[in-house]
């Protein structure tokens, strides 16, 4: 049986993750393949709660907001219905907007990063990406792009230049921890949508053959 693949988008806000999200979907649905996209937070119950602490309506420590995103990213996971592994299965390809490498990301440094990091890699529920593409762009554009025409009520806690700078640094770290484990590519996302997509559609060959995905 064919096992499809999990390729991770991952990013700032505003390095524009869901219309490449969108156009490499179409890539590859127009040469046959079926995919499923989907993001985190999810729309389960978990994810809806994760939106409101983001949105800063529910207090929360970054330890417990760390701790929700797991146990949402268990059900997105292992899910019977809905889940990555029940799309895998049947030989989809899954892409996923965010995965743990923004929780590394963005709670990591407000926690500690090896607690943050072993309480997902020691979860066997968790399935192992075969690709991670890193769109990196500037924070100070990134924070121009997420305000454009956005009512300053939408804005979320963590999109303020000075929090996304630490986040971007943040990142680098993480990837570079993990250089060895996962299989990371940096994608400028600095350019039209066409030349960003092009950059996207490079990547994908990195995929190694005969590469499966796996649970930790």
């Amino acid at each position: 049986m064919k096992t499809g693949k999990l390729i991770v988008f991952e990013g700032l806000d505003g390095t524009g993750k869901t219309t490449q999200i969108r156009r490499l979907a179409q890539s590859l649905e127009a040469q046959g393949e079926t995919v499923f996209v989907t993001a985190e937070p999810t729309d389960f119950p978990s994810g809806k709660l994760i939106r409101r602490v983001l949105s800063g309506e529910v207090p929360s420590s970054p330890w417990s907001t760390a701790a929700l995103f797991l146990a949402d990213r268990i059900r997105h996971c292992a899910d019977p219905e809905n889940g990555i592994a029940a799309h895998l299965a049947k030989g989809e390809t899954v892409i996923t907007d965010r995965y743990y490498f923004s929780t590394f990301a963005y709670q990591g440094h407000e926690t500690d990063l090896d607690w943050t990091m072993r309480m997902h890699y020691d979860c066997p529920e968790l399935i192992r990406p075969d690709l991670v593409l890193f769109l990196t762009m500037p924070p100070e554009k990134c924070m121009e792009r997420i305000t454009a025409g956005r009512p300053a009520e939408a804005i979320e806690i963590y999109e303020n230049t000075e929090a996304l700078a630490k986040i971007s640094r943040q990142f680098d770290r993480v990837f570079e921890r993990l250089k060895d484990r996962e299989n990371v590519v940096y994608i400028d996302a600095d350019g039209t949508v066409e030349e960003v997509a092009e950059r996207v559609r490079a990547a994908l060959p990195i995929i190694p053959k005969g590469k499966r995905h796996e649970s930790h």
